[in-house]
């Protein structure tokens, strides 16, 4: 009788991956998700496989832990452990020649990249042939997998959609900036794996480490600190100086594989340069590529609290102009994201939602990392629960008080109970292209206080506000009012100092650029309304910033008490936007050739020159670049033909820097790609 050989294994890549919702996901092996089975094809040469006489194992190796699993006739497969199930043959008469085997791997299984080993065992001879990789993810599908989510909407967000929302600017006046996650971008879920691969913790100690790497609360602190470059082989370097001459402005990153890719390619040496939102943006495509759900938070009014007495002291001079004094700050807005899991280290209740910050703010044991701290915790202000609960609490709750000074002496002081996390949010799941509140999660309704929109402040003798007339846009000027309120029955001689500021999101404004002082006489009980407007030559930025950002503030003196009132209002200053139209949209073909058009008007009294970009994961192969002019008035139409290589929700992004107005302007269209 013929010798019993193996002829060839099929993997059967297309029908696993689409059965485990990895379709799309590019990777040199193939792509799976742990708690459930996987089929595979083994064919023989030979006389038939006897499963009487016959024996076959799998092994499993991931680094130095491996696992032999023989091959069952018949049973159920234990959802505990590793196992492997002889399928029927049914009446195929090649029956003992072709045979299906389904792996079960359990819920708690390690995320990593294994090798499959067979061996065939027969009467006569023992082989072992190497069949392969596979990459095992977390299964958001899967009840037993500690990052399950009920519904499929959320799934479909939080894990397979590839682009998102940010938002920045201010409470009053939102700026949605979009972004790529790009996680099936060629070779992206590689590149993720390669940050578990060269962690600290897994240079140390690898096999600890992949022992650990069944934990998401585990994974998710490995990559908070692998998404910034501070202690470790770390993706990408912070830089908050505003010179970006040796790398990337921040500001200009449209994506999450632009920076995933130099890192690899650079024999992962730090990408040059994130901010809070970039380190955000991209730990969140690892952590969907990893199979863990997860969204993009914005806090705005962020509250830096070094020395952790939950109380920010911000110091102004009697002419209003903020001072820098003082390691504590509130960043107009800060961005971390949120992953999805159960909490089995924590008391019960603290599942769901887990706070994680990969921006190098603190360190957290040891290293520069924040989180998982339960968003729940934060809520109920339990400090004591691990990680980093005290840090994220104080970033939502802290309370401002606000001194003017002179020669070192404080003159007046006022306490904000409710600016800081005055609005906490994220994107709401598609189709919604919007924000979705979030700060009732957060904080308890007693913390909450409205969005501060005139920032008013009344003393015993005066009252002051300021109140912006129109939403501030670049290229046009800035207008306000101040509102003076006598609260006493006699007149009064006042002197009043305005002053703004430039300001960078994350740190107190430099030297006022614009400033007015006068003397106004109030009569008893009455209210006086001053008109300021700031012109554009005046505030314009010499460098491009996304975030420009304004503080203003008035200080009302009375002559003869020497009584002073504060108020202040911190504002962003809006781009115009980019149009992006698609030529029959609702009928978007996969493979089938599209048109959109970008189209945008200068505003401007000047020409204006730079690069206009444009992206879309699953829409566009390349980056489209090119360099434009504008006249003034004049209307910029450019089409951008694209080929969508995947079904279901994509989006086109465009933006334009220009490089005289030092601002970037941005435009994006989602669109939903049909099969054919």
């Amino acid at each position: 009788m013929d010798e019993l050989k193996l002829r060839n294994v099929h993997l059967q890549q297309v029908q696993n991956q689409l059965r485990h919702k990895t379709d799309g996901l590019s990777s040199s092996t193939l792509v799976l998700r742990r708690g459930q089975p996987f089929t595979i094809l083994i064919n023989f040469d030979g006389r038939p496989f006897d499963p009487l006489k016959d024996k076959l194992v799998f092994r499993i190796i991931l680094g130095p832990l491996s696992l032999e699993i023989p091959v069952s006739v018949s049973g159920n497969p234990s959802p505990s452990q590793w196992s492997a199930i002889l399928e029927s043959s049914g009446l195929d008469p090649n029956a003992g020649r072709t045979q299906t085997v389904s792996l079960f791997s359990p819920a708690t299984a390690s995320v990593g990249v294994y090798t499959l080993h067979l061996r065939v065992e027969t009467r006569g001879s023992i082989r072992t042939y190497v069949l392969g990789q596979f990459t095992l993810l977390c299964n958001p599908w899967c009840q037993a997998d500690s990052v399950f989510m009920q519904s499929e909407g959320l799934r479909n967000e939080y894990i397979r959609n590839d682009f998102g929302l940010l938002f920045k600017g201010s409470p009053e006046n939102l700026l949605c900036r979009p972004w790529s996650f790009d996680q099936y971008e060629k070779g992206i879920l590689d590149i993720c794996m390669k940050l578990l691969e060269l962690s600290p913790q897994s240079q140390a100690n690898a096999r600890s480490d992949l022992l650990n790497r069944s934990s998401p609360v585990y994974i998710g602190r490995v990559i908070s600190a692998m998404v910034n470059s501070q202690d470790d082989k770390g993706v990408l370097m912070g830089n908050w100086s505003g010179k970006y001459n040796d790398g990337v402005n921040p500001s200009t990153w449209t994506g999450s594989a632009d920076i995933l890719r130099k890192w690899a390619e650079t024999q992962f040496s730090p990408v040059k340069y994130g901010q809070c939102w970039v380190f955000a943006a991209v730990m969140c495509t690892v952590m969907r590529a990893l199979g863990i759900p997860t969204r993009v938070i914005t806090n705005f009014n962020s509250a830096h609290d070094t020395n952790a007495n939950m109380v920010i002291e911000e110091y102004f001079s009697e002419n209003g102009e903020k001072l820098s004094i003082g390691r504590d700050s509130i960043w107009n807005f800060h961005v971390w994201v949120e992953s999805w899991m159960k909490r089995p280290d924590l008391d019960g209740g603290y599942d769901g939602w887990q706070v994680l910050d990969p921006t190098p703010q603190e360190r957290s044991a040891g290293m520069y990392r924040c989180g998982p701290a339960a968003v729940k915790a934060v809520h109920e202000q339990k400090v004591n629960a691990l990680y980093d609960v005290p840090f994220v609490y104080a970033s939502v709750n802290a309370d401002v008080h606000r001194m003017i000074i002179r020669d070192g002496k404080i003159l007046s002081t006022s306490v904000d109970k409710v600016s800081v996390g005055a609005l906490i949010c994220t994107k709401r799941p598609c189709p919604a292209m919007a924000m979705q509140d979030i700060t009732s999660e957060y904080k308890t309704e007693m913390a909450r206080g409205g969005g501060g929109t005139t920032a008013r402040v009344v003393p015993q003798g005066v009252g002051v506000s300021l109140q912006l007339l129109k939403e501030p846009v670049v290229g046009e000027n800035i207008s306000f009012i101040v509102i003076i309120t006598n609260n006493m029955a006699i007149p009064k001689l006042l002197r009043k100092h305005v002053n703004a500021q430039n300001k960078e999101y994350n740190r107190n404004p430099t030297g006022a650029f614009w400033e007015a002082h006068d003397d106004l006489k109030i009569g008893p009980n009455e209210t006086v309304t001053v008109k300021h407007e700031i012109s554009f030559n005046e505030y314009m930025l010499k460098e491009t910033m996304e975030d420009c950002l304004v503080s203003l503030a008035v200080v009302i003196e009375d002559v003869k008490s020497q009584e002073r009132v504060l108020a202040t209002k911190e504002f962003n200053i809006t781009s115009p936007a980019l149009n992006i139209q698609i030529q029959n949209e609702n009928s978007v073909i996969i493979n089938t050739q599209q048109v959109a058009t970008v189209t945008f008007t200068n505003p401007f009294n000047v020409a204006v020159s730079g690069d206009l970009i444009v992206v879309g994961s699953g829409l566009l192969e390349e980056k489209v670049q090119m360099r434009l002019t504008i006249q003034p008035r004049e209307t910029m139409r450019r089409p951008i033909r694209f080929i969508p290589r995947m079904t279901g929700d994509k989006m086109l992004h465009a933006s334009l820097e220009l490089k005289d107005q030092s601002t970037i302007l941005r435009g994006f269209k989602t669109v939903t790609v049909q099969a054919a």
